[in-house]
């Protein structure tokens, strides 16, 4: 990255520094950007908080976490090597079996000789004179690096509930998100989950199987679908592995990188009987099809969205027995799809076991944590064990924990105060030398496909400017505010833009995130790519190269 120049001016920004790119977090992004930028002979750093590789596979162990995108198109797809010895046991793989893949990635590839654990990261200062990043962890050590890419993840700062006394409770109680390395008991206790969103639905399954009582304390209820796991058996893998580059190419090419795909029929081209038949078909099939697989104008059109509303609600009727708990658990405030859909396995049917006990926080809300338990507006409930399924600061919640500090010492949290503003989800002005794998304001879908064309296309940068002696980076203002008046103007008349969800942004938990925004990129993924191969063919003749 040290470009070759004898002149002062270039000697004052090319210093001794301790690093060309420093990646802070260890996720399947970090882990794959610092593969690619070792190939091209840079010195690399990997700051990670926690004790291993993973990511969100690392930190989430709570009980029942898995895949709801199937394993194989979940996978890393850039090396066949990786691809030919990894057998997947399941189809939506558990939480164990993938983070033991993504150690296998790290040992095949020798990842951890360049990443450093249990280093949080406190701060980071841009250094004008210097052109570089001056990286300070919550332990007073502090590095140097031409190049700073965060790695961060959209779903890695969780938050807990603004809940008077949590610090009370005498009794066991953790995040979802922070769940203990060690063995969880549930046998013989009272247990309280608090939160019904994917972990929750997800923790809420397994914790049913064998505790004492069960005690979910829903404050706004989801609509879930069937996820129909199967064990993948040797001659299927076999199949599944013959299969791959085509299965890889149809995630290139579907709108979310999912290989799940929209009708092209409306909800209203097909007869009653043909729309009911259809969705009878999705409700039975595994995964997201239901979801992303469903006709094109589900998430548009508010009658069509009503429609399937009301059919996926009649299956919640249809499975909970009791017809007063039912009514409890179909939403009011938002239709089907328009919030992250969690998948389950016979969630709904746990509501039917004599141990499991549901509380509306909404009709009744919680007034305080206890020692002992929790009290509500009209009961005081005493546990063993309080299970907090309280989400996350998503998108930008993991940056604002960072203090970033750009030129003239601009905070990226008090830039981002009104909503995140980027060029391509990758860069911000104001931030020279710093680049976001999975950023807001880029294509999300099925995360290790965006992963792995947003690493490639910052590779693709960072080899351009180390093969042309630039030292400094920016995107420009006027760019940054085309590219997020795009990102706007997409999100524009879909339903899911019009709900209070971690994907507009809306954190009742956080202070001042009670404001809907666009927070993630709307459109297809195949056109995302598009834009920004088209930027990398223009020699990136839009951005502040020096």
């Amino acid at each position: 990255m040290v470009a070759s120049s004898n002149t002062q001016a270039q000697a004052d920004v090319t210093p001794v520094l301790d690093y060309d790119a420093i990646i802070i977090g260890a996720g399947m992004s970090g882990m794959y950007q610092l593969y690619r930028l070792r190939a091209l002979g840079l010195r690399v750093l990997v700051l990670e908080a926690g004790t291993g590789v993973g990511g969100t596979w690392y930190w989430n162990r709570y009980p029942g976490a898995r895949f709801d995108s199937e394993s194989y198109s979940y996978a890393f797809s850039f090396s066949k090597a990786l691809l030919d010895e990894w057998d997947w046991g399941e189809h939506f793989s558990g939480q164990p079996e993938t983070l033991r893949y993504l150690n296998h990635v790290a040992d095949k590839f020798d990842l951890r000789k360049d990443m450093q654990f249990r280093s949080r990261v406190a701060s980071a200062y841009f250094q004008e004179a210097s052109r570089s990043w001056d990286i300070t962890l919550e332990d007073g050590r502090h590095y140097t690096s031409r190049l700073m890419i965060t790695a961060v993840g959209p779903l890695s700062a969780p938050t807990m509930p603004n809940i008077p006394g949590v610090d009370s409770f005498k009794g066991e109680s953790c995040h979802t998100a922070r769940w203990p390395h060690e063995p969880v008991s549930f046998e013989g206790k009272r247990v309280a989950v608090i939160g019904t969103g994917a972990t929750g639905v997800q923790t809420i399954q397994e914790v049913a199987k064998t505790a004492k009582s069960l005690t979910v304390f829903q404050r706004t209820p989801n609509w879930c679908a069937p996820l129909l796991n199967s064990k993948i058996s040797k001659e299927e893998m076999e199949q599944l592995r013959a299969g791959y580059p085509a299965m890889f190419q149809r995630c290139l090419e579907t709108y979310s990188c999912f290989l799940h795909t929209p009708d092209t029929r409306g909800t209203f081209e097909v007869t009653p009987e043909e729309r009911t038949a259809f969705w009878e078909k999705l409700y039975a099939s595994p995964g997201f099809g239901i979801w992303l697989g469903n006709f094109k104008d589900i998430l548009t059109d508010r009658a069509a969205n009503a429609e399937l509303s009301a059919f996926v609600a009649n299956k919640i009727r249809q499975r909970v027995k009791n017809q007063a708990v039912a009514e409890k658990l179909i939403p009011r405030n938002h239709g089907f799809g328009t919030r992250r859909v969690p998948m389950e396995t016979k969630y709904y049917e746990v509501y039917n076991q004599d141990n499991v006990q549901l509380v509306d926080i909404s009709e009744t809300p919680i007034e305080r944590i206890t020692e002992t338990g929790i009290k509500t507006s009209t009961a005081a409930f005493d546990f063993d064990m309080i299970i907090y399924a309280t989400g996350f600061d998503a998108i930008t919640g993991s940056f604002d924990r960072i203090d970033i500090r750009g030129t003239n010492g601009q905070k990226l949290k008090d830039r981002w105060k009104f909503g995140p503003e980027t060029y391509l989800g990758v860069m911000v002005d104001g931030f020279p030398n710093m680049m976001m794998v999975i950023g807001p304001h880029m294509a999300l879908g099925n995360i290790p496909r965006s992963i792995e064309h947003n690493v490639d296309w910052v590779t693709d940068l960072v080899r351009y400017l180390r093969d042309h002696n630039i030292t400094r980076v920016e995107a420009t203002a006027g760019e940054v505010q085309t590219w997020t008046d795009h990102v706007k103007s997409l999100g524009e008349g879909l339903l899911l833009n019009e709900v209070n969800s971690w994907m507009t942004g809306v954190n009742t938990n956080v202070e001042g995130k009670q404001v809907r925004i666009v927070n993630r990129y709307s459109g297809s993924a195949p056109d995302y790519r598009a834009k920004c191969d088209a930027v990398a063919a223009s020699q990136y003749k839009d951005m502040a190269l020096a």
